[in-house]
């Protein structure tokens, strides 16, 4: 169950050719594909091409009737091995993951794909999650596409270039006999536009040809001595052929102004927000005309060098907007100028941040430094526009901002923060990330907690997923974390003979991603003697909530229900107890001791299962809510704190981090500290009352049934109860002694 649902949308992909089509960018990507004729599709999902996955599985009826074969990969590994399909046939192939955590894992494959070359075309769309809003190590994909020579396409951020881009993808490949790669960030994925649709075309070669004609070519495999020559391959066929095509077809883009003697190079990526830049500096409209002449490089590697010096040539000076580091493209246009003698002055670096999310408030200050230094006559129609009123550019956070004044920018700028965002901070404490409420992965570390309240602090080996955000308060738990199913692998060194044990978490999604060959097959094999905690909330909760192996939902398209206990028991681990309810506290607790004393040698391996609470409310909230409106009895628990009982000390808050469980004045004079407090947000889980009990905290929780539709017997029921409380309240209330003012 993905936390999104394209079944309506997916609908748009039959639209005839000649046609409007609309909607967001990872459904134009999805157009573009069938518009190119793909043969097979695969990845593996993350943020920010998660939606364009469950798009895909969606949208698997439509791709039957076109011949074209999807499937959700394993891991990015497989979806890029699966690109071998395109090594001997001319079937065009595509596959996407989240970039560059899954290029990572996928560069094994990728190397070799690119080594020797394709012959149908291959594409590869990464989601490059880089900047503020990232979930990962920040990192650039430009370096994988230069270390094996595979093409990288940037597109301008509007669907009609992001399909462009796709269909060249394909004959770009095909026209060098190389895997492209097609980048897109968070704002492509998800831009809203239209374009005119073309045509879906079948596969003009299908796999099942494939099948029927085997073809081997043993100078595409790579084994010496033809891997020796793919290398020479490249250089001299397959760039030059690459080079040729995106000249000849124009797939970067130049566009006029009216000062001629300065220009902007970017990333096609970044055009949108160059504009905007441009728009809050006054030098451009709203339909992106820009009064400067820019050079768009929709293709960031090879960069074709005639068009370069073609672009600089005549002119004083060229800024160079190129988002992350190390400044690979910087560096080339560097050697490019003064190989061909063009004597333009190149920024880039100098006056934009080194590192960092090119927002449009980094571009803008960017540029503008830039303009005083270069054409300061080009700011005179601009009228100082104060953050306030600069749209996107309000609160927006500063890394390293150059100065107005054209001096150099420091070797290192610390960040700044707009005044309404530092004066903020200073009231309002820090909010880390956390689990979601009624999360089933917060009362095992709840439970972790408690079982080294007993046994000692032990090193603690975390992994990729939700359970990530353990690290942060308030359990404070975790060192390390490797990388998607290395929790178990990470902690491997530590398998050494001593009074602890080391403890390693991972996810199911991690587990059947990597975890059960590097982590668990590994601790078997080296008879590691550490805890392995397996997180088992039946979905790859992290990536939106797709299935899985052991899935428990029905799925006609895969193979769910496949429990992680018997892949583990056939990996050859004997110590293995499954808790089929995490909330359970103690059970969680008295489980990890036992994990952490018992005399029994090789991995112990914890299995806690209970549902992802995101997907489990999307599925059942539709189903209590339907019968709620058929006028059917249905009962929804709800937890809560007796102000009078409770003391105010929040160890339970301390224990538990639920979002739900928050502090309220106690209402009483004698009462200075605020007592806890359950909001509305209460999901019914439990966990805050298992956790006071488990912890032997005070007994100020109690649960409450609310009750739609109730029968008659509940309507006496709570009559009969209202009555003897009432009863039991009036004589508490004559007992106490009263004192006359």
């Amino acid at each position: 169950m993905a936390e999104r649902s394209f079944k309506k949308e997916v609908q748009q992909l039959r639209i005839p050719a000649g046609e409007e089509f609309r909607g967001e960018g990872i459904l134009a990507i999805t157009k573009g594909l069938l518009q190119a004729g793909v043969g097979y599709v695969g990845g593996y999902q993350g943020s920010p091409i998660s939606h364009l996955m469950d798009v895909l599985a969606d949208a698997n009826e439509i791709l039957e009737e076109l011949d074209i074969h999807f499937e959700t990969s394993a891991s990015e590994a497989t979806a890029a091995a699966m690109l071998a399909a395109s090594v001997m046939y001319p079937i065009r192939g595509a596959v996407t993951w989240k970039s560059t955590v899954g290029t990572n894992v996928a560069s094994d494959a990728l190397a070799n794909l690119a080594s020797g070359g394709v012959t149908g075309g291959a594409l590869i769309i990464i989601g490059e999650d880089y900047g503020e809003g990232s979930s990962i190590m920040q990192e650039r994909s430009h370096a994988f596409a230069m270390k094996s020579q595979m093409w990288l396409l940037d597109p301008r951020p509007n669907l009609e270039s992001i399909v462009k881009s796709v269909e060249d993808g394909f004959e770009l490949s095909e026209a060098s006999n190389t895997p492209v790669m097609l980048q897109v960030r968070i704002r492509s994925c998800h831009v809203h536009g239209r374009f005119i649709t073309k045509e879906n075309k079948r596969p003009r070669y299908t796999l099942k040809q494939a099948l029927e004609n085997p073809v081997r070519d043993t100078s595409r495999i790579v084994l010496p001595p033809a891997s020796f020559g793919h290398e020479q391959e490249k250089i001299q066929q397959r760039w030059p052929a690459a080079v040729k095509f995106i000249r000849d077809n124009k797939l970067n883009e130049f566009f006029d102004g009216d000062f001629n003697d300065i220009g902007l190079i970017l990333q096609g990526g970044l055009y949108n927000g160059v504009i905007r830049a441009l728009q809050l500096l006054g030098l451009a409209d709203a339909f992106g005309n820009s009064r400067i002449p820019m050079y768009v490089m929709n293709v960031t590697y090879p960069v074709i060098d005639e068009e370069v010096v073609q672009f600089c040539e005549g002119k004083r000076a060229v800024l160079l907007l190129e988002e992350g580091q190390p400044d690979y493209i910087e560096q080339n246009l560097h050697a490019i100028l003064r190989k061909a003698g063009v004597s333009t002055h190149l920024s880039g670096k100098d006056v934009l941040p080194m590192a960092g999310e090119y927002t449009t408030a980094a571009m803008k200050n960017g540029i503008e430094s830039f303009l005083r230094a270069r054409q300061p006559d080009a700011l005179a129609t601009h009228s100082s526009i104060a953050a306030d009123e600069a749209g996107e550019a309000s609160m927006a956070v500063h890394v390293g901002a150059p100065p107005a004044a054209s001096t150099p920018r420091p070797a290192a700028v610390p960040m700044t923060f707009h005044p309404k965002v530092k004066a903020l901070a200073e009231v309002v404490p820090a909010r880390p990330a956390g689990f979601c409420t009624g999360c089933p992965e917060r009362p095992i570390f709840a439970a972790m907690k408690l079982a080294q309240a007993d046994l000692g602090q032990h090193h603690v080996s975390c992994d990729i997923g939700c359970h990530l955000f353990s690290i942060l308060p308030p359990f404070n738990l975790g060192a390390t974390t490797m990388g998607y199913g290395l929790g178990a692998a990470s902690s491997s060194a530590f398998n050494v003979k001593t009074g602890k044990r080391s403890i390693s978490v991972m996810g199911d999604g991690g587990f059947w991603h990597n975890g059960l060959t590097s982590g668990i097959g590994n601790a078997v094999f080296n008879k590691n003697d550490g805890v392995i905690i397996i997180v088992d909330n039946y979905y790859s909760s992290a990536t939106g909530g797709q299935d899985i192996l052991s899935s428990r939902a029905e799925n006609a398209d895969r193979a769910t229900k496949n429990p992680i206990e018997h892949a583990i028991r056939g990996a050859g681990v004997k110590w293995i107890r499954t808790i089929d309810r995490t909330y359970d506290v103690a059970k969680m607790r008295d489980t990890l001791e036992e994990a952490l004393t018992t005399t029994t040698d090789g991995p112990k391996v914890i299995i806690a299962q209970s549902e992802c609470m995101l997907n489990k409310q999307r599925r059942i909230k539709p189903l209590f809510n339907k019968a709620v409106k058929d006028g059917k009895r249905m009962v929804k628990e709800r937890f809560g704190v007796d102000p009078d009982v409770c003391t105010g000390d929040h160890a339970c808050i301390r224990l538990s981090g639920c979002p739900s469980l928050s502090v309220k004045d106690s209402g009483d004079p004698l009462k200075e500290d605020p007592v806890a407090h359950v909001d509305n947000s209460c999901v019914g889980c439990g966990n805050c009352g298992e956790v006071a009990e488990a912890a032997v905290l005070c007994p100020s929780f109690y649960r409450a049934d609310i009750i739609h539709n109730p029968s008659g017997a509940d309507r006496f029921l709570g009559k009969l109860r209202s009555a003897v409380i009432g009863f039991l309240q009036r004589r508490r209330a004559a007992r106490q002694t009263r004192f006359a003012l």
